[in-house]
């Protein structure tokens, strides 16, 4: 039990003035309200009035040190974003920058953690087949709802607002953003106010991705929704609620007072200032001079300028999917033919042994300062995390034998040639178009190591390179990697957390470009029928368990063959001054997913 400050300390000091034994005191408790104030040591008595020797009351030590680092409430904090939002609507936007607006004040049933789990929200628990929450066929997904949660008008969140909220996605003719998922619910049933039973036509694979944003039902009629209040003021369940937007200058946040952890405390800050700034240069002066608290998303080549910046520190936490090499499986031709083989990488033994002559964590040390890791898959991390796959290994001694029993030998020059390779007629240089976008100086300089270590076991590759509009561009826009007109071409891609569309979408040979197919997006080429086959079996399951299993099975078979050399993990950096407490990254979801832990020291 507490008890006010003022006593403790007179019981204390009646106690030495009495010259008794002093009694144990209660144990101080492991944690302190936010609202305590710091216990200070004991006023050591006068000496004259100190009897012959007392028994000394153990300092209260732990109080000091346990209140020295608990959460302290009040003040506000002012974040960076060198983007500037069109609309705090989720159902109208589509910009990152958007979302990094909204993590603060609107909520979702469930979210991403840290580790790419998902940890429920607004709902209960995460629905799942072992709990329950999901029917044997995967089409009825039940979501238990917390009970008690208020926007933060104070009027309740109920089933009828997740209702509203799938509503509003699948308005016709008003502008939303994207039906993808919502077009697979059939309807909503509310049984009661907290439980929200969502049955799909058909089973959706990522069913757990949807409503990561929950409208009230009072924000206003679905076919007026490019009028609402609520596009520029959102209310939500969240620690912080709108209170002012100055477009293209600064969005003020202040403290839900009805926000569910407000008894505990928390949100601990009172305000946030969302700061739009003209460029992430001018951030970083602003965070080196102290006029900022927090910096959203800079490059991992800026680490060593912020090494240097006193009172700032940074994060680059894991994600999902990053930079990569990929080969066309199909003949170099505009448009190709997948059916014709490409003269020199067609062969396995050929990818294998590209793929072992790069020194990838020469990359990453020289060029990313060691912080960011090495790529072993598509599933480097998250919940369907292939942990089994390694990075490919730099081999350069196999990487040459592949080639000998490929049947390219070296040349005079030391540039191999082929003499019995399986595609290529003898006599063929081994020499590769090697493109990424232009203007990238980080793909620019990764591109001049990787020329480097191709020499060195008798690959001539060349640059050519374009902006990114044609390099990653679309069919219409004559993108090489759409009409496959290409050898070698290095971009970032990542899978989602739920996998599945990625996956199929790269690796299946359904979706291998051509002029029938414009929009396919397996660039490599690369078709095999136990990835095909494993792929309608996982999109049939609705066990995320097994569905881990199966595509992982996709993975390492992907990674067997080849088609892709794995670089390195994406990442990008937030800046924080270090008097803000509580920062915790996550690379699955935006800069201000845990707001209401975050506390000023």
């Amino acid at each position: 039990m507490r008890k006010p400050i003022a006593f403790l300390l007179t019981l204390l000091l009646l106690a030495v003035l009495a010259a008794c034994a002093a009694p144990e005191p209660t144990k101080v408790p492991t944690s302190v309200p936010a609202q305590a104030t710091q216990v200070p040591p004991p006023t050591k008595p006068p000496e004259a009035t100190k009897p012959a020797e007392p028994t000394k009351p153990p300092a209260p030590t732990t109080a000091p040190t346990v209140a020295a680092n608990a959460p302290k409430r009040g003040g506000k904090i002012t974040i960076a974003l060198w983007q500037s939002p069109t609309t705090l609507s989720t159902f109208l936007g589509a910009q990152t920058v958007m979302n990094e607006v909204l993590i603060y004040v609107v909520e979702g049933l469930t979210r991403e953690q840290p580790d790419g789990s998902r940890a429920p929200v607004l709902a209960k628990e995460v629905p799942t087949v072992q709990n329950g929450g999901v029917s044997a066929d995967g089409k009825t997904i039940t979501y238990k709802l917390k009970e008690g949660i208020l926007w933060s008008d104070g009027t309740p969140f109920t089933c009828e607002d997740v209702k509203f909220t799938w509503q509003v996605w699948m308005t016709p003719g008003v502008g939303i953003t994207s039906t993808a998922g919502y077009s697979e619910i059939d309807t909503i049933e509310c049984p009661n106010p907290t439980t929200a039973i969502v049955k799909y036509k058909n089973f959706y694979g990522p069913y757990i991705t949807l409503f990561p944003r929950i409208a009230p039902k009072s924000a206003g009629d679905p076919k007026n929704i490019k009028n609402w209040e609520y596009n520029r003021k959102p209310m939500g369940t969240g620690p912080f609620k709108v209170q002012e937007w100055v477009t293209d200058d600064h969005i003020t946040l202040v403290r839900n007072e009805n926000y569910r952890d407000a008894k505990a405390g928390q949100p601990y800050l009172d305000q946030i200032i969302v700061r739009i700034v003209p460029s992430v240069d001018v951030g970083m002066q602003l965070i080196a001079s102290g006029e900022i608290d927090v910096l959203w998303s800079v490059t991992i080549d800026t680490t060593p300028q912020m090494d240097k910046m006193p009172g700032v520190k940074y994060s680059a936490p894991p994600r999902l999917g990053g930079e990569r090499i990929i080969m066309n499986l199909a003949e170099n031709k505009d448009p190709a033919d997948p059916t014709k083989p490409h003269q020199i990488m067609s062969d396995v033994k050929v990818r294998q042994a590209l793929a072992l002559s790069i020194n990838k964590q020469r990359i990453v040390d020289q060029l990313l300062y060691g912080k960011v890791a090495l790529l072993s898959s598509e599933l480097n991390t998250g919940p369907y995390a292939c942990d089994n796959i390694k990075p490919y290994p730099y081999d350069l001694t196999q990487a040459k034998k592949l080639l000998d029993d490929a049947g390219w030998i070296p040349g005079p020059d030391g540039i191999r040639v082929s003499k019995g390779a399986k595609y290529a007629p003898d006599g063929t240089r081994l020499r590769l178009k090697y493109s990424t976008t232009s203007g990238n100086k980080l793909r620019e300089d990764t591109q001049a190591l990787v020329l480097q270590d191709f020499k060195a076991i008798g690959v001539e590759a060349y640059v050519e390179n374009a902006p990114s509009a044609t390099v990653i561009g679309n069919w219409a826009a004559k993108s090489p990697r759409q009409h496959g007109n290409f050898d070698l071409i290095q971009y970032s891609s990542t899978a989602g957390i739920d996998p599945h569309a990625q996956m199929a979408q790269w690796f299946g040979s359904a979706n291998i470009p051509s002029e029938k197919n414009q929009g396919g997006t397996n660039i490599a080429r690369f078709s095999d029928p136990k990835v095909d086959d494993w792929l309608k079996q996982a999109e049939k399951e609705p066990d995320m368990d097994k569905r881990r299993v199966v595509y992982c099975q996709i993975a390492q078979q992907v990674y067997d063959a080849y088609p892709v050399i794995y670089l390195y993990q994406a990442g990008n950096a937030y800046a924080y001054r270090d008097r803000l407490q509580g920062w915790l990254a996550n690379g699955f979801n935006s800069m201000g997913w845990n707001a209401q832990d975050w506390w000023i020291k």
